[in-house]
């Protein structure tokens, strides 16, 4: 029994990091088309999206969902990967970048400046 609870576990593990790693990419992959990114910065910003993905969730386990305790978690990481994700981008890139952090709704969605690392939530 204690087996299967623990392939169950790990099944379940494997999948939520294989669904983090695609929603990564998808972010970064939109990230290319607004701000025409080169492949080589693609990657790199998906690897960012990627870490702060996993930072997310440690924090929705620690806090236990409590929204107001990540709220204030979250908010430091947000900056920490907007930051990193501006070190990868040309002056021009970084404008446009700026402009979509401040636009409050894009069609059918939420704004890029919302969430823990924009531009679409999970």
């Amino acid at each position: 029994m204690k087996k299967i609870i623990m392939l169950c576990g790990l099944i379940i593990g494997f999948a939520t990091a294989v669904s983090a790693q695609t929603a990564s990419s998808e972010k970064a992959k939109e990230l290319q088309k607004q701000l025409k990114l080169t492949d080589k910065q693609t990657d790199k910003i998906s690897a960012i999206y990627n870490e702060s993905s996993q930072k997310f969730e440690k924090i929705k386990k620690d806090e236990h969902g409590d929204n107001a305790k990540m709220m204030v978690a979250i908010k430091p990481l947000r900056t920490e990967t907007i930051k990193k994700i501006k070190a990868e981008l040309t002056p021009v890139q970084k404008a446009k970048y700026d402009k979509l952090l401040t636009n409050k709704v894009k069609p059918g969605g939420l704004a890029w400046g919302e969430g823990w690392s924009s531009p679409a939530s999970e």
